[in-house]
């Protein structure tokens, strides 16, 4: 029976920019865009959407109606496909068909997500984006030179050899966690069990003001339908200007920008007769794509709830029922990170944080045919549970979906 376990750890931290920009700053010329540098196939764009979306509906299948989901699909595919490239046989066939990478030579996986390690930061200079990756291994463990120095090249990785006995170790990878999430995610692991030979880790931070910023003074509290009939009192803030917004059949979308429009938050607010749960399980890449096409710009009088929420969950269950169930279990071939073998990947865990006001967003972490609205549209009120979706616009890649059901609840603990 095998013993010996690895484990892939993902933190990942969104938040709100509280501090508003000093004057001097506005003669700062900001460094040029990397959005023409990125190289994100259309293929993969439209395969990571669906599983960004295939792994939403699990999380929040899994977490039923009342809880608030926060995932990162983008910090978690980076972090699978470094998994993917120590995985050898039936092992690996499946994880890179639960990627949606099956299409596609592991080597074109590899340089695609090494172009977006490497120009995804840079695509909006008025955006904070930040990504690291980081493999920790007991410093008696022999790692393969070659898995070692793929990471280091494509995966912008750093790998080090730690004593797992010495209590610092546990220290230096929270820390780590901390550093790269701007202090969102200060924990990810509580210890570290003697069987544990190595943990991979991606970390993703996102923050970003509006492009047209809430004014807080308009923030009012008004009421919230909880999925349970209940009512609760939210802080809404109110916007009215011109957005991008579509009208489907079971929900109305709505488009916030950040910055100079690279970036943008799409909230997703399902008709009355339905639920946000429901409309989740809709949602793949197709309809993605065809409510981007159905998006038109008018004049908009929306209200958005604020919201703060730390969010942690292993995706072992979701990811085996996605199609890689092997890679948890004593059958795993994991001899691309050791020749002998004897190697499972123990779990796979998410810690979010997300924050949205008035300004923008903070996050982090360690998815036929448009009806328009009228031109005097009555308000477009999120006071219901609803889904969001952070996403960049030049590569198509979703970086977090989220449910909000209940915008008081900070945590799903």
């Amino acid at each position: 029976m095998k013993t010996t376990l690895f484990s892939t750890v993902l933190v990942v931290s969104t938040g709100v920019l509280l501090t508003t920009i000093s004057c001097h700053n506005a003669t700062v010329t900001p460094p040029p865009s990397t959005a023409s540098e990125l190289r994100v196939s259309a293929p993969f764009a439209d395969q990571t959407t669906q599983f960004a979306f295939d792994v939403s509906k699990q999380v929040i299948t899994a977490e039923g109606q009342a809880k608030n989901v926060f995932i990162s699909p983008l910090s978690l595919h980076i972090a699978l496909g470094m998994v993917l490239n120590g995985a050898n046989g039936q092992t690996a066939q499946e994880i890179q068909k639960t990627l949606k990478l099956d299409a596609q030579t592991l080597t074109e996986a590899n340089q695609t997500y090494q172009n977006l390690l490497e120009n995804l930061p840079g695509v909006d200079p008025e955006v904070t984006l930040a990504l690291a990756n980081s493999v920790w291994y007991r410093n008696t463990f022999p790692v393969e030179t070659s898995f070692q120095d793929l990471l280091k090249q494509l995966f912008k990785a750093e790998v080090s050899a730690q004593d797992f006995n010495d209590p610092a170790t546990l220290s230096k990878i929270n820390s780590w966690a901390s550093q790269k999430t701007n202090g969102k995610i200060p924990k990810v692991l509580d210890q570290i069990q003697p069987d544990n030979v190595m943990f991979l880790m991606n970390a993703l931070y996102f923050k970003g003001d509006w492009k047209t910023q809430f004014k807080p003074e308009q923030t009012i509290d008004a009421p919230f339908k909880l999925a349970s009939g209940s009512t609760t009192t939210v802080r809404m803030m109110r916007l009215n200007t011109t957005l991008k917004h579509a009208s489907r059949p079971t929900y109305t979308a709505f488009e916030l920008p950040y910055g100079t429009d690279k970036y943008a938050m799409t909230v997703l607010l399902p008709a009355q007769t339905t639920t946000a749960d429901a409309l989740i399980n809709t949602l793949n890449s197709s309809e993605w794509t065809q409510l981007q096409q159905a998006m038109t710009s008018s004049t908009l009088d929306i209200g958005l709830p604020k919201f703060t929420l730390n969010y942690d969950i292993n995706l072992n269950k979701a990811l085996s029922a996605l199609g890689m169930p092997t890679a948890f279990t004593d059958a795993a071939d994991f001899t691309k990170i050791n020749k002998q073998g004897g190697l499972t990947l123990s779990f796979v865990k998410q810690n979010t944080f997300v924050a949205v006001d008035e300004k923008g967003t903070e996050a982090a972490a360690v998815t036929t045919g448009g009806i328009s609205l009228t031109s005097a549209p009555l308000p477009l009120l999120c006071d219901r549970p609803f889904i969001f979706v952070i996403h960049e616009k030049t590569s198509g890649m979703i970086l977090f979906i989220g449910k909000i059901a209940d915008p008081t609840k900070t945590s799903n603990s």
